[in-house]
């Protein structure tokens, strides 16, 4: 049996390259060569033991690659072609995907909904991080990438940028609206990007590191604050000029920030949450108006699917998102697991890897 390189999930704290078989497909499938992908935060969770897999998966939800194999049933796309699949891949069928919401994909159940069902790279199959990957229900998923743009390019689509750009679009931003990201890491800086597209006119990003507070400016960001040297709240208040802001972005999934978020928000103004959540969350009183205030909720998780991708590559084509600049080091797939300790360790200024064969 042919075999190739991957990294899999061992145990809490280990994650290695090690030899499995090159994916089998079925009729509605794709097999990829990949050529690029990236390490996520949620692999480092993954890593640590915070959320469980299966020992033995293949991890990873971030794929750039060509098509090597294609299902009997997989029609509109051919062997050669450059493509991405989203970190989410929706079968497309669903109650819930066609509710719109395919990140809830649930084929497999009564009611077509499952929490999450749609994230099964390096959830509940073989993901990315990888020479080969078996992409389900192809037809759905696959997006061809247009010749002009590189892998490093594209390679936010997937996942990162669909996440940042899905706060902002839950967050329901309108022109002239005023909006602040809290945690500006990939995600929370793609967050910043999508409400510039969206049409913000005041938008705030608050970290503590440098390097990101200045990617931030470059991507659209009017006003930075750094939360070690001034109170976030207080700056941001007197940057609206108590006001609030009408679109709050969290993107660390921490109490401290989606409460910071709640106390910076204008009465009828939107919390739109990116985080990922590892404790139960209050909701402090004063900040929740006593339930008065009109605040709405939401949370996202990345919208998947083949349109997803197009229209994401089509803002980077346009050269109206240049998210390429988040790609900070670079490994070889030999490599990846020095990259995993470089990640998520967070050292030397990282924010992207890129991995390449």
């Amino acid at each position: 049996m042919a075999t190739m390189k991957a990294a899999v999930f061992v145990s809490p704290g280990k994650i290695e390259l090690r030899d499995k078989p090159i994916p089998e497909i079925g009729p509605l499938d794709a097999l990829i060569r990949i050529t690029t992908t990236t390490i996520c935060g949620t692999d480092v969770h993954i890593l640590k033991g915070e959320y469980p897999v299966a020992t033995g998966l293949t991890v990873g939800h971030e794929p750039v690659g060509i098509i090597e194999k294609l299902g009997s049933e997989v029609h509109g796309f051919k062997v050669g072609q450059r493509v991405i699949a989203g970190a989410i891949t929706p079968s497309g069928y669903s109650n819930a995907c066609l509710c719109g919401i395919g990140a809830q994909d649930g084929p497999d159940t009564p009611h077509g909904f499952k929490v999450a069902g749609g994230w099964k790279f390096g959830n509940t199959i073989d993901g990315s991080q990888a020479e080969y990957l078996r992409v389900p229900d192809a037809i759905a998923n696959l997006s061809v990438i247009p010749d002009h743009l590189s892998d490093e390019q594209v390679l936010m689509c997937p996942d990162i940028m669909s996440t940042g750009f899905s706060g902002a679009e839950r967050g329901n931003i309108k022109i002239g609206d005023t909006v602040v990201v809290f945690a500006l890491g990939p995600i929370g800086l793609s967050a910043i990007a999508g409400a510039k597209l969206l049409g913000a006119t005041k938008i705030i990003g608050v970290d503590s590191i440098p390097e990101r507070l200045s990617i931030a400016r470059a991507l659209g960001a009017d006003h930075v604050v750094n939360f070690k040297t001034h109170d976030p709240v207080q700056e941001i208040l007197k940057l609206t000029d108590g006001r609030g802001v009408d679109v709050a972005i969290e993107a660390l999934g921490v109490q401290q920030t989606f409460e910071s978020c709640l106390r910076v928000l204008r009465p009828g103004g939107t919390l739109s949450s990116l985080g990922v959540y590892s404790s139960d969350l209050t909701l402090p009183l004063s900040a929740f108006g006593a339930g008065l205030g009109d605040f709405t909720i939401v949370s996202t998780l990345c919208p998947g699917g083949k349109e997803r991708m197009r229209r994401l590559m089509d803002a980077v084509g346009s050269g109206r998102a240049d998210l390429s600049k988040l790609v900070t080091h670079r490994f070889k797939l030999s490599e990846i697991e020095d990259a995993y300790d470089l990640f998520a360790n967070q050292r030397d200024g990282v924010m992207k890897v890129a991995i390449t064969p």
